[in-house]
């Protein structure tokens, strides 16, 4: 079986196709939905837990001013500005819900685990989506999920100058999220779980999640 071949670009090109058979020493969960509320709470938190730096920045020059001038319409201005900013990047966010591309985060999919690369899967019979693990940028363990954050793709062969830099300011997070409660038994979260410390994208002291009770 030959793994996932990765491409580069948005959202929706994270995923592609490959004719893949089912892999017989694959981790395979159940069939799970992302809702669209839950990602766009999720990706938004992680946006402004790690940017909220790019809303301080209007808000902090256009103040400026006020220091050595004093005036009302700076601060109004300034929190305007502020404003306008949070509301266009969250609506970017909010924004991939509703795109073709970013489609398939919000399908109905069973998920492969191989040492060699991640599958999604609607049903056997279809070609599975799929991606290699070096794809993966991190993973962050919640009280009920696991979820993989996927890098930002190169987009330097499509944009360059200050599009290439604009695009990387603005990326908006993608990631697969897996609830524990997804994972046919305890062995086979077990055995993800050492999988990810394998590829060196969970801590091997990290505790085990098999060992708590899963969230219903």
């Amino acid at each position: 079986m030959q793994p996932p071949i990765p491409r580069g670009g948005g959202a929706g090109r994270q995923f592609v196709q490959q004719p893949q058979q089912p892999s017989p020493l694959a981790i395979r969960t159940k069939k799970y939905q992302l809702d669209k509320e839950t990602y766009t709470r999720m990706a938004l938190t992680q946006v402004w837990k790690k940017d909220w730096w790019q809303a301080a920045i209007p808000l902090v020059v256009l103040a400026l001013p006020a220091i050595f001038s004093f005036s009302w319409w700076w601060i109004a201005a300034a929190v305007l500005v502020t404003v306008l900013y949070v509301l266009l990047r969250s609506a970017q966010v909010t924004g991939i819900t509703q795109l073709e591309q970013g489609k398939v985060l919000f399908e109905r999919l069973s998920y492969e685990f191989d040492p060699r690369y991640i599958a999604l899967r609607a049903n056997d019979k279809d070609q599975p989506r799929g991606m290699t693990w070096d794809m993966i940028e991190t993973v962050k363990r919640t009280k009920d999920a696991y979820v993989l954050y996927l890098k930002q793709p190169d987009a330097s062969e499509q944009v360059s100058g200050w599009r290439l830099w604009l695009a990387k300011l603005m990326w908006v997070p993608v990631f697969i999220h897996l609830p524990l409660r997804i994972f046919p038994a305890s062995k086979d979260l077990t055995m993800f779980e050492n999988l990810l410390r394998r590829k060196n994208l969970l801590p091997a002291n990290a505790p085990s999640a098999a060992e708590a009770p899963k969230a219903a």
